[in-house]
């Protein structure tokens, strides 16, 4: 029997690499598919209008039942809900890389994102308990914030190798790679830990969060291609909202709700889910339409897309690294989030000069560079944040409102920037015709307006999560321990 109250302590650093796998595989998904899309659509032969529910029945899925998934793992245990989310997800993207229909490719993604909602909670959830020694914990929490930053740029680094090199499939058969090992070792590796007293589960509170979560999601991907002011955008939105605020007012009546308030009332915590919601919505326009940029405009491969997305990562990772073990304990959350924010918009703001002919060594790379220390300044202070203090009870459920306020983000972020580039770009073509070397500048511009708007996004946040959060040294407990008074200092 281990000497440590916690089960985990002994094995700890090489669970952290199963972690780790786990959550980049969770986190390379989002944009490792993209990628794949153009091959996909010739080879399947299904629409441009079609195309989008490749990404969006993933979106639906995952990011309507995260909160599920998190309360699945406090009352069932997160070795098996890990573990399951693991299998599911390889059994899910096999489904897809053998895909010969459009029907069978987004049923596949949708599955994707049922695992995936048990899969994310559980790993962060894992990590909060397991590590409970602030020296390690920090340690931990920047290799974890670190590939939060970066996965998503290494997806399409990935994307575009696997793509150009291989197959599209690959894009999705690559996940069992992630997968299969990271479900080998858990069941090796994790302690199943029996839940007390395993309370019912808040049947109505659930309800009223996944379908209000959906409605939110689908109304969102509604504005992206029909536009704001369409009845189902408005209608979709709107039920979204109603259902949210009864889950709100459910979740103050019941016994044993499915999302305790004081979760997200705590300043600190309630104030990280905002940083990492609003650097999912800022981040967007990185991925999206720097993307399109480098293979529309400058007529890049999709592997030379990847690494040029390089800098990025690099500069994500150093920042997390850096932030979570050296700087987060002595200054809070509040400056980093703050500054990385700061750094996050002048980073956008600087790539609002890039034409069709510009070099990217001038016009680019100083730019990714600014926002990548500014994304990995801000997950890793705010990861690490929204989840000290919480009882380990709560942790999946606390776990999955991180990726929720992720999810929901990036959605909004999404619909946002999307709309403001279409709108630009379509007013361009207006006043100059719709010649050759007018399209290209178009898209230019559509480009351009969504960058001012992430950078817009960004600033806000800056503003908006320096008055919520704290400032003062970061507590020096462990998980689940009340945080001391330096850290309640104003």
């Amino acid at each position: 029997m281990p000497t440590h109250p916690e089960p985990h302590h002994d094995r700890r650093w090489v669970i952290l690499a199963v972690i780790a796998i786990a959550q980049l595989l969770v986190v390379l998904d989002v944009t490792i598919v993209n990628i794949a899309l153009p091959s996909a659509q010739r080879e399947l032969g299904f629409s441009d209008d079609q195309r989008q529910w490749v990404v969006t029945a993933y979106a639906l899925a995952f990011g309507s039942l995260l909160l599920l998934g998190g309360r699945i793992a406090d009352l069932f245990g997160r070795k098996w809900t890990f573990v399951a989310g693991l299998i599911g997800f390889a059994g899910a993207s096999a489904l897809g890389g053998a895909a010969q229909s459009f029907g069978v490719l987004v049923s596949a993604r949708a599955v994707q994102g049922v695992f995936a909602a048990m899969l994310a909670p559980a790993a962060l959830s894992l990590l909060t308990t397991t590590f409970t020694d602030p020296a390690e914990r920090a340690k931990a929490f920047g290799v974890y914030g670190a590939i939060a930053g970066a996965g998503g740029a290494f997806g399409l680094l990935l994307g575009g190798a696997l793509t150009q090199l291989l197959d599209w499939r690959w894009c999705l058969y690559v996940s069992i790679v992630f997968a299969a090992p990271a479900a080998v070792a858990a069941l090796r590796l994790l302690h199943h830990v029996p839940v007390a007293a395993r309370p019912r589960l808040d049947v109505a509170g659930t309800l009223a969060a996944s379908s209000g979560l959906f409605a939110v999601v689908f109304g969102l991907s509604r504005a992206e291609t029909d536009g704001w002011g369409k009845p189902a955008t408005i209608g979709f939105l709107a039920a979204g909202a109603i259902l949210l605020l009864a889950f709100v007012a459910l979740q103050r009546r019941v016994h044993n709700p499915l999302l305790p308030l004081a979760i997200v009332t705590d300043r600190n915590r309630g104030g990280s889910f905002v940083a990492i919601a609003t650097a999912g919505a800022g981040i967007f326009g990185v991925f999206l339409f720097l993307t399109f940029y480098f293979q529309t405009t400058r007529g890049m491969t999709p592997l030379e897309t990847g690494l040029a997305f390089l800098p990025m990562n690099l500069s994500a990772i150093v920042a997390a690294t850096v932030v979570s073990t050296r700087v987060l304990a002595r200054t809070g959350p509040r400056p980093l989030v703050a500054a990385g924010m700061a750094s996050g918009a002048l980073g956008m703001a600087l790539l609002t000069r890039i034409g069709v002919d510009t070099s990217y060594a001038s016009h680019v790379l100083p730019s990714l560079i600014l926002i990548g220390l500014g994304f990995g300044t801000t997950v890793a202070s705010a990861f690490a944040t929204a989840t000290l203090g919480v009882a380990a009870r709560d942790s999946g459920v606390a776990s999955a409102m991180v990726s929720t306020s992720q999810q929901i983000g990036g959605a909004v972020g999404a619909a946002l920037l999307s709309t403001m580039a279409a709108a630009a770009a379509t007013g361009y073509l207006t006043d100059h015709g719709p010649a050759g070397a007018a399209l290209r500048q178009a898209a230019v511009e559509g480009y351009v307006t969504a960058f001012w708007w992430a950078a817009a996004i960004f600033a806000l946040g800056a503003v908006v999560t320096g008055s919520l959060l704290r400032s003062g040294v970061r507590p020096a407990t462990g998980h689940g321990t009340p945080e001391i008074a330096a850290a309640q200092a104003t």
